[in-house]
């Protein structure tokens, strides 16, 4: 078994591939973005993104995309949004996500859109069923291998990195208000909440914050 940590580039040539990913990778409006869940059935692919940058344009280019069967966008601030969009296949996508979504592989999230154009994932499985899909990637892919190594090397998320105090001082602190914009409640609030020093309170919130922000930002 090997995790494997890749990283894509179609080089200009995405729309070869599918006008979504071609949308993800070059649209101008798009700063990044992160495939967080996904459903590929073979002849439709749905898609759950996290985006950085403008929603109101996303939309209007999603509207004149043909295979684009459907899609939900929720914006987050002025510059974030959250989108599921419900894709049909072409050939050459098909031939990209089959392998890395059928038999004994394992895609690790997120499927990473870089400003560069690059996209970045990790893979997890028997070493021969890696090699071969590295293998069937369309030939207007190019795949760089950045990193190979055990279970142990697996990208973890941000919330199985955080201890079982520091988990419960940022889920408490979302929940009364400590994050909102103008903050609603303090880091002395946050204590009291889960009975324990202001100190120690803002201690775990940095503390959990410094691990979610390594962890989305070392992709």
């Amino acid at each position: 078994m090997k995790h494997v940590r890749a990283r894509i580039t179609a080089d200009g040539r995405e729309g070869d591939i599918h006008p979504m990913y071609d949308l993800w990778t070059n649209a101008d409006f798009v700063e990044r973005s992160d495939a967080l869940q996904w459903n590929f059935t073979g002849d439709a692919l749905g898609m759950l993104h996290y985006a950085i940058g403008d929603a109101e344009a996303f939309e209007v280019a999603v509207e004149d995309i043909p295979q684009v069967i459907g899609y939900e966008l929720l914006p987050v601030g002025e510059d974030a949004f959250y989108v599921y969009v419900r894709d049909a296949t072409t050939d050459a996508l098909g031939e990209l996500f089959g392998p890395i979504t059928e038999g004994g592989l394992i895609v690790v999230p997120p499927i990473r859109y870089h400003e560069d154009g690059t996209v970045t994932f990790s893979l997890f499985g028997p070493d021969a069923e890696i090699q071969a899909a590295v293998e069937a990637v369309p030939d207007v892919v190019d795949v760089t291998i950045e990193a190979v190594g055990s279970l142990q090397a697996t990208a973890q998320t941000g919330a199985a990195a955080l201890s079982t105090r520091q988990r419960e001082a940022i889920t408490t602190a979302v929940e009364i208000g400590y994050y909102e914009i103008p903050r609603q409640a303090s880091h002395e609030d946050v204590a009291e909440a889960i009975d324990c020093a202001p100190s120690t309170a803002a201690e775990h919130l940095q503390k959990a914050e410094s691990t979610l922000i390594s962890t989305i930002f070392r992709q």
